[in-house]
């Protein structure tokens, strides 16, 4: 008799792409489980309530911080301890940067990093030979108006915690406090330069809007903080390839980015328990990650598959040029509480970018929402 997995991810062909060509070529591994995967728009998968998710679904594709929520409130099963504790431990040392770390909480491991991403910077090699490689060249272009940066709400503060962090503090690390009042201060006044200087569109854009247009017109060359996606590098996606690169250097050099990615992570209601974990770390796998897992349009979490020469030469090095990125990205708070904590501040970051805050009165916001989300956990 089959057992049938299902699954829920995001809806674009990194998220459903890749997972979906992986279940169709699980069927030669485990001819007696079928995996079906259902997909979801960018921001459902942000914002759609995990109780009800884990109630519908064997397997879930989900960012980080979910994954202290989850655990807390028993919605996802644990991996460790379930037979398969040696893949996990190969998995571990394959991980990109804090990535597979990102999904344990509490000595558990709730998830694995099947999928690896920071913001890092996109040029068009085509129009633009070299990308600038600090601030002071990201704003010299983008007073030439060649320059984009979407930064609707939670990419405008994800970018505020990668230029603060790359100049030197790290944004939420003390009770009470988002940043500094003087570390604000310098991370905003470039951003606000920045957002000065780019369409005023990009105030509604997320990465993709970003990545589409970097690709299908010729007017922009360059942008300096965006989630990376590798479809965009690969020949055939687009009109034009993009290439991706490391973050403009700051104070800690390319260190700081705000580490995104997504993982996969089995339903603690699941009535397959057994067949949904095995088809998971089989997912995680390097063998798979480097092969159907990347050629179906995944972002591969396994280090393996960053390293490998075939990956790499199809992707313009995606890999190995955002490497370093990847390598120092600023892992967010271990917080039950931080997905209502980035819900609730993200939109003051962008009114405070196209002048409706003062710095005075965002840090204000920012350090009360730190007050209220991280400091009852």
């Amino acid at each position: 008799m089959t057992t049938v997995l299902t699954g829920i991810t995001w809806e674009h062909e990194r998220g459903h792409g890749s997972v979906a060509a992986s279940a169709d070529a699980y069927r030669a591994v485990a001819p007696d489980v079928e995996v079906r995967w259902e997909q979801r728009s960018l921001q459902s998968f942000a914002d759609q309530a995990l109780e009800d998710l884990v109630e519908q679904y064997d397997l879930l594709v989900i960012d980080h911080p979910h994954i202290p929520r989850a655990a807390e409130h028993g919605l996802f099963a644990r991996l460790d301890g379930t037979g398969h504790d040696d893949e996990l431990a190969v998995l571990a040392t394959q991980s990109v940067g804090a990535s597979h770390a990102s999904y344990s909480h509490n000595g558990g491991q709730y998830g694995l990093a099947t999928d690896a991403a920071a913001q890092v910077s996109a040029y068009r090699p085509d129009l633009l030979p070299e990308p600038p490689r600090d601030w002071t060249g990201v704003l010299a272009l983008a007073e030439q108006g060649r320059v984009l940066w979407p930064y609707k709400p939670v990419d405008s503060f994800s970018s505020l915690v990668t230029v603060a962090s790359g100049n030197g503090e790290e944004p939420m690390r003390s009770p009470g406090v988002f940043l500094s009042a003087d570390a604000l201060a310098e991370a905003m006044e470039t951003l606000r330069r920045l957002a000065s200087l780019v369409p005023k569109n990009n105030s509604t854009w997320n990465p993709i809007l970003a990545a589409d247009a970097l690709s299908t017109s010729n007017r922009y060359a360059y942008v300096p903080l965006m989630f990376g996606y590798t479809n965009y590098s690969r020949a055939g996606f687009r009109p034009n390839r993009v290439k991706y690169t490391d973050i403009p250097e700051s104070r800690n050099g390319v260190n700081g980015a705000l580490l995104g990615g997504a993982g996969i992570a089995v339903s603690a209601r699941t009535k397959n328990l057994e067949q949904a974990i095995a088809y998971a770390f089989w997912l995680d796998s390097a063998e798979v990650q480097e092969g159907i897992y990347y050629d179906a349009g995944g972002q591969p979490g396994n280090t393996v598959a960053w390293e490998s020469d075939r990956t790499n030469a199809d992707s313009l090095d995606f890999f190995r040029d955002t490497r370093a990125t990847l390598e120092g990205a600023y892992l967010r708070p271990r917080s039950v509480h931080y997905i209502e904590l980035q819900n609730a501040l993200s939109e003051f970051v962008t009114e405070a970018l196209i002048g409706r805050l003062t710095d005075e009165q965002l840090r204000s916001r920012l350090d009360e929402g730190v007050g209220e989300w991280l400091e009852h956990t």
